[in-house]
């Protein structure tokens, strides 16, 4: 079975839906956006040994601790902006974790959170456009930061088709409920396919055709990001 469909996707999110939650289901709400961040911290945590196995093909072994250091930092600061707009909250996630993940890992999430912030402040329900904005100037930002282009085995590689997909819904007038699950499926895709590419960033670059067969862990923590949002819907 392939990489990304043997990682542990938490529990199932059955809980009944009142009215006012139902009809919001064309947005992301502010409520809905804590939610999703609490699930992903949760998929961070469960996955932890996952990411390490995963990290220690081809970099230092430290993606699944550090990453769970962040979002565990993260949720001890989620009440504190708990009525915030969706920027604020996405602004705080990113300089947590810039301030508490190792490697290029804090830097990379941290600047995609900033970004998505940056795009989304005053805002406390997004729609699809605004969303498919948001992640666009997120993936900007770590393209920018990171000097990486699709194909370079990173977590671009997980985020661009995704955001590929969320333009093309948006474009068409489809509703969240509709776009993210495909958008997390092109994520999945992508995830997968940087097992046939070889690193030119960061330490797994030092491997040359050796990372070759390997799925980065990068792109795996950003596949678990959008995978969390499943569990809004």
């Amino acid at each position: 079975m392939s990489c990304v469909f043997r990682l542990a996707l938490g529990t199932q999110r059955n809980q009944r839906k009142t009215h006012d939650e139902t009809r919001n289901m064309e947005t992301l709400t502010r409520e809905a956006t804590l939610r999703w961040l609490r699930h992903y911290a949760e998929l961070i945590s469960i996955n932890k040994m996952r990411l390490t196995e995963l990290d220690s093909e081809i970099g230092d072994g430290d993606h699944g601790a550090n990453m769970q250091r962040g979002m565990q930092a993260v949720l001890t600061r989620l009440a504190g902006v708990a009525d915030k707009d969706i920027g604020s909250v996405f602004k705080m996630i990113g300089t947590t974790l810039v301030a508490t993940v190792g490697g290029a890992g804090g830097p990379l999430f941290g600047t995609l959170f900033v970004q998505m912030g940056n795009a989304t402040l005053g805002k406390r329900e997004l729609t699809l456009p605004d969303w498919a904005a948001a992640l666009q100037a997120g993936v900007e930002g770590v393209m920018l930061r990171g000097k990486a282009q699709p194909g370079e085995k990173t977590m671009i590689d997980a985020l661009m088709p995704a955001l590929t997909s969320l333009q093309r819904n948006a474009a068409d007038g489809e509703s969240l409920t509709v776009a993210l699950p495909q958008s997390v499926q092109a994520a999945a895709l992508g995830t997968e396919a940087t097992a046939t590419m070889i690193a030119s960033k960061g330490r797994a670059s030092y491997l040359g055709e050796r990372s070759l067969g390997h799925v980065d862990p990068g792109a795996t923590s950003a596949f678990l990001l959008l995978k969390a949002m499943l569990a809004i819907l």
